[in-house]
């Protein structure tokens, strides 16, 4: 499947944000922006949106740290604490409306569309928004901050009150997280609980899945790695997403 780097226009201090699209936007309507760990961009979570893109969506990775990868804990423990939330939400935003836009079509200088005579006829994508572990709470506070996201499927990860109120989620959600998972204040099962009551309260469809696995376990290059669960739990946000980007 074709992998193609892009630039595209971000809100964010640092200007526009590099990526990588999978997928060929005259195929399919139905985009997914795939948010990286704390590691980086780097080609675990490359292969990870290409895995997700075969199932009938064009993926686009956004480079939040622009160019950077952490190979070590303590390196990525350091590019994660450093970077600018608000300014990686912008980037998430950026990368939305980059994918929205590449389903548009120009007709001629009158043009139809769904029946409709436009003097630029428009088709925009259905974009949803998927994420692991730093990824996974970017993808909730997204949900919560840039109102074109359509859908979010977080992977263990919660962004804190200081960033966003999940509250204000108004989009489909559907969550995964370990019931082994011990990141106390992030994606343990306490926090876990906080979460899915929070989205209860919001009155938002959501779904909320928890595995017999740990942080992290759909990474295929980490210790925590589980396949079973890995397997189900992407059938189950390919499935979710597909319904939900119609």
């Amino acid at each position: 499947m074709a992998q193609n780097k892009v630039t595209f226009k971000s809100e964010n201090k640092l200007g526009d944000c590099p990526g990588v699209v999978t997928g060929d936007p005259a195929v399919s309507k139905k985009g997914i922006v795939v948010i990286q760990e704390w590691w980086g961009m780097n080609e675990q979570i490359i292969q990870e949106a290409a895995l997700i893109a075969k199932s009938g969506f064009v993926t686009l990775n956004p480079d939040l740290y622009r160019g950077k990868v952490a190979t070590d804990n303590e390196t990525a423990g350091h590019y994660m604490n450093d970077l600018d939330w608000p300014g990686a939400v912008a980037d998430i935003k950026g990368a939305i409306l980059y994918l929205k836009n590449a389903g548009c079509t120009k007709v001629g200088v009158t043009g139809f569309c769904m029946g409709v005579a436009l003097s630029i006829s428009t088709l925009y994508f259905q974009v949803g928004v998927t994420g692991f572990c730093m990824g996974g709470a970017l993808t909730l506070a997204s949900a919560a901050l840039v109102p074109e996201v359509d859908a979010a499927a977080p992977f263990y990860g919660i962004p804190g009150k200081a960033l966003c109120d999940l509250k204000n989620i108004k989009c489909p959600v559907q969550c995964h997280f370990g019931n082994l998972d011990t990141l106390e204040g992030f994606s343990a099962p306490k926090d876990q609980d906080l979460l899915e009551q929070t989205l209860k309260e919001t009155g938002v469809v959501f779904e909320f899945y928890r595995y017999e696995a740990n942080h992290a376990f759909t990474n295929t290059t980490g210790p925590n790695y589980n396949k079973e669960c890995c397997d189900l739990a992407l059938k189950r946000m390919c499935e979710f997403m597909g319904k939900n980007l119609s």
